[in-house]
């Protein structure tokens, strides 16, 4: 403060120097030097105001790095005016290295805020009141099976013109489900969020598909443990009463000629009852196993290699029949599975195409694998005789069947085990032209 208070008082004493004869000069009319030391005095008087106003200066330009955020400014040049002035701009340097810090943490914040929403399975993605897109993850993206979205109007030119008028009039906390086209199930949760006197719609998309799955297969084995349990605690004992009863005809009443003609009647009626009781007690046991599949125990295999072995154990049946067999081993990668699980769905894929292909003059069975974005699929199809549009939906609910000898049993087996593995089973399939069931890991 001591070299701040010299220099501006050397500054007022020599101004004062110029100053002064001024209007001694002004009554001598010497107009020259009127003139110079006017001139003299106005270059010192702003020398002095911008002395003083340094400070001044120095704050506006401090203020100015904060509004813009530009933090790289350093105030240095009038260390010399004194301890003071040196203790001023420490000050201001250590606010705008602080400005600086709190940025880096904030960008750093935001960068594994990102980082976490980018990663998580569920889709977010959320819009102003004109439908900007201000965030949206990679799970999103693959939901909705685009590359890109900035505003939600976008959706309508897409296959998706029903989800834009949801995200359109879905209100804060609301909830409701979309059927996409690729027959998933998602449901959509909205909130809305105040963000810098914005009003911002928050919107997550979540995949239910293999959650609903898993409670109809839940609903179905529990319905089936309790028919069964019910069929075998009242034919057990039928079939057993008939065993008695047999007995009793052939050791009492066998010999009596005279009710032979009756007796070979009940003889015929109780082995009718007895065969028709064992008959739905052994179809009640066929589908113990639909309630007691293993939990899987995984290791790692190759697809190819499990593809392979498969089709060694069916080739007899190809050529049986004459099927043409096309592989097509796009990429060849690592499945973590139950290997005889996995082979059990194979093989039963496989043996309903090519009993769907049984009247066909040229069958042709194909299997594909294929990775695209981490997506592992195996892919079965066949040029066979199809399933009818109402029975696609049907073919996975346990003991419906379009065979006339068929269990209905194999598909939904088949779609469970691929459930325990984390995976699914899908169908696409066209009358008279095939069908191609996809196995996704």
């Amino acid at each position: 403060m001591k070299n701040f208070s010299i220099g501006i008082t050397w500054r007022i004493l020599v101004l004062a120097v110029f100053i002064c004869p001024i209007p001694f000069l002004i009554n001598q009319k010497n107009w020259l030097l009127v003139f110079l030391l006017g001139s003299i005095s106005i270059s010192l008087l702003f020398n002095l105001f911008h002395y003083v106003n340094n400070i001044n200066r120095k704050l506006a330009r401090f203020f100015e790095s904060v509004r813009y955020s530009d933090f790289a400014v350093k105030f240095r040049s009038d260390d010399k005016l004194g301890k003071s002035f040196q203790e001023v701009n420490q000050q201001l340097n250590g606010v705008l290295e602080a400005f600086r810090q709190a940025r880096a943490e904030k960008e750093a914040n935001l960068q594994y805020i990102n980082t976490i929403v980018q990663h998580v399975n569920v889709g977010l993605l959320s819009f102003d009141s004109v439908g900007n897109i201000e965030l949206i993850n990679n799970a999103a993206y693959r939901l909705l099976g685009i590359y890109r979205l900035r505003n939600i109007n976008e959706l309508t030119k897409t296959q998706h013109t029903e989800l834009y008028e949801i995200l359109k009039e879905l209100s804060s906390g609301g909830k409701t489900l979309y059927m996409a086209s690729n027959e998933q199930q998602i449901s959509i949760n909205a909130t809305n969020i105040s963000l810098r006197g914005r009003m911002i719609k928050l919107v997550s998309l979540q995949n239910i598909q293999s959650e609903l799955q898993q409670k109809e297969l839940d609903a179905w084995q529990n319905l089936t443990k309790v028919l069964r349990h019910e069929i075998m605690n009242s034919v057990t004992p039928i079939v057993s009463l008939v065993g008695t009863m047999k007995t009793i005809v052939e050791l009492d009443l066998a010999d009596k000629p005279e009710i032979a003609e009756t007796v070979s009647d009940l003889r015929e009626a109780l082995g009718t009852i007895e065969g028709r009781g064992k008959g739905i007690m052994n179809f009640v046991n066929a589908y113990r196993e639909f309630t007691s599949i293993p939990k899987p125990i995984l290791k790692e295999a190759k697809a190819k290699a499990l593809v392979e072995n498969v089709l060694s154990l069916v080739k007899p049946q190809l050529q049986e029949r004459r099927i043409q067999l096309i592989t097509q081993y796009y990429d060849d990668f690592e499945l973590m599975i139950d290997t005889e699980q996995i082979e059990m769905v194979l093989i039963n894929l496989i043996k309903n195409a090519i009993e769907a292909m049984d009247k066909k003059i040229s069958p042709k069975l194909k299997i594909k694998l294929q990775l695209s974005d981490n997506q592992r699929t195996i892919e079965v199809s066949d040029n066979g005789s199809g399933i009818e549009p109402e029975a696609v939906e049907k073919i996975f609910i346990p003991f419906y069947t379009t065979k006339k000898t068929g269990s209905g049993i194999g598909l939904s087996l088949s779609r469970q085990i691929m459930q325990m593995h984390g995976g699914n089973l899908k169908v696409h399939s066209e009358v008279g032209k095939g069908s191609a069931f996809q196995m996704y890991f």
